[in-house]
C-alpha cells in the first residue's frame, strides 16, 4: 500500500519551558543506543499492514517510512506510537485537507525513522474480546508487536512514543521488558493521578468501569478530548476527521485504561523505568498536574532524562495546532547522540 502524500509541514522554532537534561546514567538504568536517522525529505512514503497475534487475539500493526524495505540496506531506528484510551492509532496518521501535516508518521518518515504503530485489543482492526483491555493487557500487545518488528527490520530494540494511556501502555512494557526499549517519549502521562481535574471528574463514574467492559464514545466525546482542558488549543476541522475515521468502529470502547487510571494509579513506577524518558506535558493538560509529573521524573534512575512543557497546548499534542513543537522536541531526544563521559 503506497501513500504518496510528501508535502511538508511548517517546522516552528521551540518555545517551551524545560527542565532536566543529560547527566551521570544511574548504575541500574540500561544504556541507550546511539539514534541514526538521517532525514529523508522529498523521497516517497511507503506503507504498509501487517497482523500478529496475542493468543487467539489477531492485532493490526501498521508502518510507515520513506521507500519501501531493501535486502541488504542498514536498518534505521524503529519509532512505535502508542495510542490512548479512547481513539485508536489513527490519531497518528490523520489527513487533514488545508490544514497541513498531521501525520506523525508522516512526519518521523522523513526524519528518517521506520515508523510503528497498532490498533491494541478491543480497538481499531484489532480483534474482541469480552476484556476491558487494560494498560496490563496493552503490554502484552507490545511485546508481540516488537517480536514482528524485529523480524521484519532486524532492530531488537525501539523507541516509544506513548500518548495519554498509550504513555502508561509504554511505561508498563518497559518495565517488564527493558532490553527491548531504546528511549521512551511519555506525552500526556500522568503518575499518581493526585490533583488531576480531568481524573477527579472521570474517577465519578469509577463503579461503572468496575462493572462494565465498554463504554459509549460517539461524536461528541471524541470532541471533548480538544476542548475539555482549554478550547482553541486544537482546530476543531482535524477533530472533525478524527470523529469521522474513529467512528467506523463504533460508539463502544474499552473500560480498562479509565478504570486504571482512576483506582489503580500508579500503573508505572519510575524506579522500574530504566530507559532515557522524555516526559511532554501540554501547558493546559488536566489529565496530570506539574508536581505529578515532577515527582516522577525526580524519581527515574537513568541520567539521560527530560521534562518538558509545551505552551499553549492541552491534553492531545498529536493533535495540537502547536503539534510542530511535539515533533521537535520528540525529534531531538530520539536522535540524542550517546553520552561520551558518563
Amino acid at each position: 500500500m503506497i501513500d504518496s502524500e510528501t508535502s511538508l509541514a511548517r517546522r516552528t522554532v521551540l518555545g517551551a519551558l524545560g527542565i532536566g537534561g543529560i547527566g551521570a546514567i544511574a548504575a541500574a538504568a540500561m544504556p541507550a543506543q546511539a539514534a541514526t536517522a538521517i532525514a529523508t525529505e522529498g523521497g516517497e512514503i511507503w506503507s504498509s499492514e501487517y497482523w500478529t497475534k496475542k493468543g487467539d487475539i489477531p492485532l493490526w500493526m501498521f508502518r510507515k517510512r520513506i521507500g519501501a524495505p531493501k535486502a541488504g540496506e542498514p536498518a534505521r531506528p524503529v519509532v512505535f506510537f502508542v495510542h490512548g484510551s479512547s481513539v485508536t492509532s489513527r490519531v497518528f496518521d490523520l489527513n487533514v485537507p488545508g490544514k497541513g501535516e498531521y501525520s506523525v508518521m508522516n512526519e518521523f518518515a522523513r526524519y528518517g525513522f521506520d515508523v510503528w504503530t497498532m490498533d491494541h485489543e478491543n480497538y481499531g482492526k484489532s480483534g474482541r474480546t469480552s476484556g476491558n483491555a487494560d494498560i496490563a493487557s496493552g503490554a502484552e500487545d507490545l511485546k508481540v508487536a516488537v517480536e514482528l518488528i524485529a523480524r521484519e527490520t532486524g532492530q531488537k530494540k525501539l523507541h516509544f512514543v506513548g500518548e495519554s494511556s498509550g504513555a502508561l501502555r509504554a511505561g508498563a512494557f518497559a518495565m517488564q521488558q527493558p532490553e527491548s526499549v531504546d528511549r521512551l517519549v511519555f506525552a500526556a502521562f500522568t503518575y499518581k493521578g493526585e490533583g488531576s481535574p480531568t481524573l477527579t471528574k472521570r474517577a465519578e463514574q469509577v463503579e461503572y468501569y468496575r462493572t462494565h467492559n465498554m463504554r459509549k464514545r460517539d461524536r461528541a466525546m471524541i470532541s471533548s478530548i480538544a476542548t475539555r482542558d482549554k478550547p482553541g488549543t486544537s482546530d476543531p476541522a482535524a477533530i472533525e476527521v478524527l470523529a469521522d475515521v474513529e467512528m467506523q468502529f463504533g460508539d463502544q470502547i474499552p473500560t480498562g485504561t479509565y478504570l486504571d487510571m482512576t483506582a489503580n494509579l500508579p500503573v508505572v513506577h519510575p524506579e522500574k523505568v530504566l530507559a532515557p524518558v522524555l516526559l511532554v506535558r501540554g501547558e493546559y493538560d488536566g489529565i496530570a498536574t506539574v508536581a505529578d509529573l515532577e515527582e516522577f521524573y525526580n524519581k527515574l534512575p537513568n541520567g539521560d532524562r527530560q521534562f518538558i512543557i509545551l505552551p499553549g497546548t492541552a491534553h492531545s499534542v498529536a493533535l495540537a495546532i502547536n503539534r510542530q513543537l511535539f515533533w521537535h522536541v520528540t525529534r531531538a531526544f530520539l536522535t540524542m547522540p550517546t553520552p561520551i563521559a558518563t
